[in-house]
């Protein structure tokens, strides 16, 4: 015979004592199990929780079915709490918006405005202490900005007229004038919370198992309580033996307790938003978790070189022109101001450049004038530093028929004579004989009249922080540094050596370095995956084909943000290696929580149905082993140390 305590055996008082806490506690428990059911989504842990408690109510263990409920809401609770700490990590970043932006009005008061409502060359007044609003380009004031909300660094960093400022950093000192540079949409700050916004979007392989495994797990289980509950009992009844329907009902109900996935449901998720907030604080923009788990497997991390390894300030070195007596580049210099010349393999010293001898100085000049004016067209950092050198803005009507050629330089028509400034490349393509320099540097050859002038040499310091970025990354266990560059052979191998980078490979144009990315992807072993570093400027296509693009201190580029899998908020190289330890700490949390949940699960669901625990040991399962996930996915949230 069944003998189930049905309500109310022992009374009504102690029902009602029991009720009363259960449906004050659990109300929402069940309303969200008769929600599924409605929608046809009964499988979820809220049905789990309310069958497992009902269940327990009609055996008349009252104080075990409200215990569950009460600690599993218990264990909801800390599951928001610990959801809450990480969005308010989340949160602390969101501060970086603005709320006005300061505009003089006809009598040169400042008006505040909706930073929405500024237009593109507006010009805003930011005061001391004020946040600035919209990236543009200081036309008057200086100050010092304190950018730890963007870039994670706490030294501030100092602007003065015609420095670029990006929305979101603060305004430490000096009141100072900017004209805006894009809308507030498009700003620094609008693309950086649009980034961590969008980054839950895209899931991990963990996260897209723990989906399918959901829904999967949930009616298995059910399937596994009721064959619990009904097969062992009617077996008995087959043999003869008391079937004992009450026990084998409580050991199923114990079973759905302990089978509740919410540990992992919980868990996975919060570990992988945590870790990308706590790369947030960092710095380090991360995509997706998609991309934080591919970013934990890299092996091999290839760099460019101008802007990524070096710093991308490039200064004229030296002015080498070709002796017309000699049919050689005597005329050399060792730095910018010209200070020893050679002629003709004689030696003599000018003290600085106004001594400068006009046979010297005559050629010098010209060869500087004629690159500055084919290049005063173009914005490369190559064609900034000749302008810089020459002195003054190149006058632009004395320059027609500009024609670039991509990867080698440029060809136009000065005062009537055709000129052509560029790389050996662009010399053999025009046939005209280049004439090497002895010295390393970038080489800019120059032709006037289809007859060869001579060269400038130009140089590009390395980042203080580089080597100590290749040091990082090989103890983080990266196999394999590598260096693209479209620079010669010389200047490329000598700062790979400076570095430590284990390949370099130069002379190459952007679709060559999308080729070398491809035969190094085929490299790749097993899950290893490659990383390409680039400054985002011209490194879109091998942002995109590598297995995770990283595109350094590029807030300011569309192509970047579109292309890159993680932006860097700064132009450090260290923060590479920071990125990936973030990410591998994620990981390694994630699967910590993975294999805890499961194996205590699995263990207590053996012994519920064998009867060797019971209800109480069932919400350890459950609520305690979700609470110890959790408190483990909110470490996560901490990158020091990563």
């Amino acid at each position: 015979m069944i003998t189930f305590a049905l309500v109310p055996v022992e009374g009504w008082v102690r029902f009602v004592c029991f009720m009363i806490p259960y449906l004050t506690v659990g109300y929402d428990v069940l309303w969200k199990a008769l929600k599924g059911i409605k929608n046809r989504q009964p499988f979820d842990e809220n049905f789990l929780m309310a069958v497992a408690t009902v269940g327990a109510i009609i055996l008349g263990e009252y104080t075990e079915g409200v215990a569950v409920i009460l600690f599993y809401q218990i264990g909801e609770l800390f599951q928001s709490v610990a959801v809450g700490k990480s969005r308010r990590s989340i949160a602390a970043l969101m501060d970086i918006r603005p709320d006005f932006a300061n505009i003089e009005d006809e009598n040169g008061k400042l008006v505040q405005v909706d930073p929405d409502e500024v237009e593109i060359g507006s010009m805003i007044v930011i005061q001391p202490g004020e946040r600035v609003p919209i990236d543009g380009v200081i036309v008057s004031g200086n100050t010092s900005l304190n950018t730890a909300a963007l870039t994670g660094e706490s030294v501030p960093r100092d602007v003065s007229e015609n420095d670029e400022v990006i929305s979101g950093c603060i305004n430490m000192t000096g009141l100072i004038k900017v004209r805006t540079s894009c809308e507030f949409g498009e700003s620094t700050v609008s693309r950086i919370l649009e980034l961590v916004e969008n980054s839950s979007s895209r899931k991990s392989k963990p996260e897209n198992f723990i989906s399918k495994f959901a829904r999967i797990y949930t009616p298995a289980v059910c399937g596994c309580a009721l064959a619990l509950a009904l097969l062992p009992p009617l077996v008995s009844l087959i043999a003869g033996i008391d079937p004992q329907w009450s026990t084998w009902v409580y050991r199923a109900l114990t079973f759905l307790v302990i089978s509740c996935p919410c540990a992992l449901v919980v868990s996975i998720p919060l570990s992988f938003f945590a870790g990308i907030g706590g790369a947030s604080r960092a710095g380090v923009l991360i995509k997706g978790s998609n991309y934080m788990e591919a970013l934990s497997r890299v092996k091999t991390v290839v760099f460019d070189k101008t802007g990524t390894m070096t710093e991308g300030v490039f200064e004229v070195d030296g002015i080498h022109h070709r002796d017309d007596k000699t049919g050689k580049c005597t005329c050399q210099s060792e730095n910018a101001v010209f200070s020893r010349i050679e002629v003709d393999e004689t030696h003599h010293t000018h003290k600085n450049a106004n001594d400068i001898c006009e046979t010297c100085k005559g050629h010098e000049c010209k060869l500087l004038e004629m690159a500055a004016l084919v290049e005063s067209a173009s914005s490369h950092p190559i064609s900034r530093s000749l302008i810089k050198a020459y002195g003054h803005e190149p006058d632009r009507t004395r320059v027609s028929d500009i024609h670039e050629y991509s990867g080698k330089g440029v060809t136009a028509v000065v005062d009537g004579e055709e000129v052509a400034v560029g790389n050996a490349g662009l010399m053999e393509m025009l046939g005209i004989e280049a004439i090497p320099c002895n010295k390393v540097g970038t080489i800019v050859h120059v032709a006037i009249g289809g007859e060869y002038a001579g060269h400038i040499l130009i140089g590009d310091r390395i980042k203080p922080q580089a080597h100590e970025a290749i040091e990082l990354l090989k103890k983080k266990g990266v196999k394999k540094t590598v260096m693209l560059t479209g620079d010669i052979k010389a200047v490329a191998d000598k700062v790979a050596a400076e570095l430590g980078i284990d390949e370099v490979r130069s002379n190459l144009l952007p679709s060559n370095k999308v080729e070398a990315v491809e035969e190094l992807l085929g490299e790749q072993t097993g899950n290893d995956t490659l990383a390409f570093a680039g400054d985002g400027i011209n490194d879109a296509p091998v942002l995109s084909r590598a297995d995770i693009g990283i595109a350094m201190g590029a807030l300011g580029s569309d192509a970047a943000i579109e292309a890159a899998d993680i932006v860097l908020m700064d132009d450090n190289p260290v923060k590479i290696s920071k990125a990936i330890g973030i990410a591998r700490k994620c990981l390694r949390i994630v699967y910590e929580n993975i294999w805890f949940a499961i194996g205590v699960k699995v263990a207590c669901l053996i012994l519920g149905a064998l009867g060797i625990t019971n209800m109480w040991a069932a919400i350890f399962a459950d609520v305690g082993v979700m609470v110890l996930a959790v408190l483990n996915a909110i470490r996560a949230l901490s990158t020091k140390r990563a």
